[in-house]
């Protein structure tokens, strides 16, 4: 089958879902912008135990609103599942209320749903998902003054053989990528590991938007590209860093724009993305993975 969705327009965003005031906001909720990072990327065992039970959340998050990814449910729909899954498990769903860049509002929902060309940060509004398409869904949570981010791409109903190759392809190229990250080596292998799989493909890894340091902080400066970006980026990986790998795989040119919502970023060739994230911890032995339900 052919993807029959032509393009993805704007919906209607619903009104801001509530928070109880017994669950813990992060620091940024109600600024302007978000509190520089000083603490660095290597933490003690006592925050990645703690940055463990937030991932494992917003991994079981993620595989619940997976599961309810399916022509006819809105995007909508999808997070309000998420918001109360979240909330359900005490901790704060992290995009709810994350400063915009430039004086831009706040993102207003629980998780980015991206659809098709959509390579990121599509915020879910009333937009109905069709047969063959392929919503990202991006969800952290934050708890115990610590963030767990991630991220899947889900098929609804069966899916083209493009499609599937696309969501494949980029699963292991995340993958491939998270085994390069071993302690001693720049950050910057890992995008040389993914870049150079999605090229052998026939696909573009998007270079405008990276994986980040994560943890007391929900982006703490660290930059992981996911392209080949020596010798920048060239940050030596040690033990006890905390930081996601996320790459967004296009079928076409990975060339992007963003919409005037300040959030929403599309491919400017309408071409499909797929993107997958972990949160990962660097150990001993090598990385980690922390995002697991």
């Amino acid at each position: 089958m052919s993807p029959v969705r032509e393009s993805i327009t704007k919906g209607v965003v619903s009104p801001v879902r509530q928070v109880p005031a017994s669950i813990a906001r992060p620091e940024y909720v109600g600024k302007k912008r978000a509190s520089l990072w000083t603490g660095g990327d290597v933490h003690s065992a006592e925050t990645i135990e703690k940055i463990r039970i937030s991932a494992r959340i917003a991994a079981q998050a993620l595989a619940e609103v997976g599961r309810h990814v399916a022509p006819g449910v809105t995007t909508d729909e999808l997070d309000r599942i998420g918001h109360e899954f979240v909330l359900d498990h005490g901790a704060y769903p992290s995009t709810l209320g994350y400063p915009g860049a430039a004086g831009r509002p706040a993102f207003p929902k629980a998780l980015c749903t991206s659809v098709n060309e959509v390579i990121c940060h599509g915020i879910p509004d009333s937009t109905v998902i069709e047969e063959g398409d392929i919503v990202k869904v991006d969800i952290t949570a934050f708890k115990d003054g610590v963030h767990g981010d991630n991220c899947g791409s889900f098929i609804a109903g069966e899916g083209s053989d493009g499609a599937q190759k696309l969501v494949s392809t980029t699963h292991e190229a995340m993958m491939r990528g998270i085994k390069a990250a071993q302690p001693g080596r720049e950050v910057n292998v890992i995008g040389r590991v993914i870049e150079k799989y999605a090229a052998r493909h026939g696909f573009e890894s998007v270079r405008s938007y990276t994986g980040h340091g994560v943890g007391p902080a929900f982006h703490t400066g660290l930059v992981i590209p996911h392209y080949d970006a020596a010798p920048h980026h060239a940050d030596v990986i040690e033990v006890g860093m905390v930081f996601t790998v996320e790459p967004m795989l296009c079928m076409g040119s990975e060339e992007n724009h963003e919409w005037d919502d300040g959030w929403t970023v599309v491919t400017d060739d309408r071409s499909w993305v797929a993107q997958f994230e972990h949160t990962i911890v660097i150990t001993e032995t090598g990385p980690e993975v922390l995002t697991l339900p």
